[in-house]
């Protein structure tokens, strides 16, 4: 989990500077929305572990599927993960994105990884008590990660609060030795 967070630091943070720069934070935002929508596409899986399918085959493919849903810069950062082999990182690219548009904008990104679907509710509640934590206004990135057997993972800039099942049997097994 920590190497594909290092991978996507890059990606995601001239991402952001250019989208800042540009002024263009919400248009990115929905660019890379976008784009884990279609990462998210099992016939896409499969397209991109085809190893009979060139990494140019697989670019043009790529930028057919985003063209009219994003720009010339946004097809240009397709073309980039494409080449890199770097597509399996969208979710992660995004999550840092926006974490730091939150950040901009004067909000707290923060990122939960679930071991459970969250309900709004459980968002709205978590939400408030990071809000009082941290003091700011928190906006919240959930993600499912069942390996986690039980309660959750809470990432704010450089502090981890690691509150998951698997975590603390670790601990445990730990103390045991």
């Amino acid at each position: 989990m920590a190497e594909l967070a290092a991978l996507a630091r890059p990606y995601a943070e001239a991402v952001f500077l250019m989208a800042d720069e540009k002024g263009e934070l919400d248009q990115w935002s929905k660019m890379l929305g976008f784009l884990n929508l279609v990462m998210s596409d099992e016939q896409v899986k499969k397209l991109i572990d085809n190893p009979k399918l060139s990494k140019n085959d697989l670019e043009n493919a790529m930028t057919g599927i985003c063209e009219g849903q994003m720009d010339a810069r946004g097809l240009n950062f397709v073309k980039l993960l494409t080449k890199n082999n770097r597509l399996s990182l969208t979710s992660e690219i995004t999550s840092q994105y926006e974490i730091k548009k939150a950040e901009k904008c004067g909000e707290l990104g923060v990122k939960v990884i679930s071991a459970f679907p969250m309900t709004d509710e459980d968002k709205a509640k978590l939400s408030v008590s990071l809000s009082d934590s941290f003091g700011k206004k928190v906006t919240i990135n959930v993600e499912e990660d069942s390996s986690l057997i039980g309660g959750m993972i809470i990432r704010a800039g450089d502090k981890v609060i690691d509150g998951s099942l698997n975590s603390q049997i670790k601990q445990l097994a730990n103390k045991l030795k």
